[in-house]
């Protein structure tokens, strides 16, 4: 009885910001939804929005690096919000396809970072990168890669979406460990506090933000008025 009281909490403490995650879920999904399916000004206003709560976040990180390193950093920040919003506006302005593309893109991510948190906590196991961000685990991010690429595939109706769709959630990860990296050298925990449960902006958009411009080479590759699985 003494054992089993002891490691209750600890299972219960591996779900604990669960309720905080998902309450923030549901106001930002169905927010970038909406602005995603009326496109146009209404689109390129979130992502203006979300461009410089970026940029006002990265400008609060760079007060933890050296002086004379701080305009480089920011020219850094400034190219790691950029590149991904201008892919983003891009993506949806295509004519035929551009809502298909962002929505496939923001289906794998979303679903690469559920996966991976849910089956992370639920098996454990080795560590995947743990001087880096020590609570992943190899099993969330396999989970989160087979989870998200499945989900492109359902969605591209075929296996096409699945290589592209494979390519996305492991960016998306490389993203989320490359933003841990960082505020793991920093010294600080979170990016910002912005969203309740997520912390900052780069928190929640880290993959996202690897993710996009990669959505967006594969829309240029496909050419024409085909979708990026193509």
């Amino acid at each position: 009885m003494s054992v089993h009281l002891a490691t209750a909490p600890t299972n219960r403490s591996k779900f604990q910001d669960l309720g905080i995650r998902a309450a923030s879920a549901t106001v930002l999904i169905p927010v970038t939804l909406l602005s995603l399916i009326a496109g146009g000004w209404v689109w390129d206003g979130l992502i203006a929005v979300v461009f410089l709560g970026l940029l006002h976040e990265w400008r609060t990180l760079s007060h933890h690096v050296a002086q004379r390193t701080r305009t480089r950093f920011l020219l850094v920040g400034a190219a790691y919000a950029g590149l991904p919003a201008l892919a983003l506006l891009w993506l949806r302005n295509r004519p035929v396809t551009g809502l298909d593309d962002v929505l496939f893109l923001l289906l794998v991510v979303w679903l690469t970072d559920i996966g991976a948190y849910l089956v992370g906590r639920l098996l454990g196991g080795r560590k995947l990168a743990p001087a880096i961000s020590p609570g992943k685990t190899v099993s969330g991010a396999l989970g989160g890669l087979i989870i998200g690429s499945l989900a492109g595939a359902i969605f591209a109706g075929g296996p096409l979406g699945l290589l592209p769709a494979a390519a996305l959630s492991l960016i998306s990860q490389v993203g989320d460990l490359a933003e841990s990296g960082l505020k793991r050298r920093l010294g600080v925990k979170d990016s910002g506090n912005t969203i309740p449960g997520h912390g900052g902006l780069f928190d929640r958009l880290d993959g996202i933000l690897a993710a996009a411009p990669l959505a967006a080479l594969l829309a240029w590759l496909a050419q024409g008025g085909l979708p990026l699985w193509r």
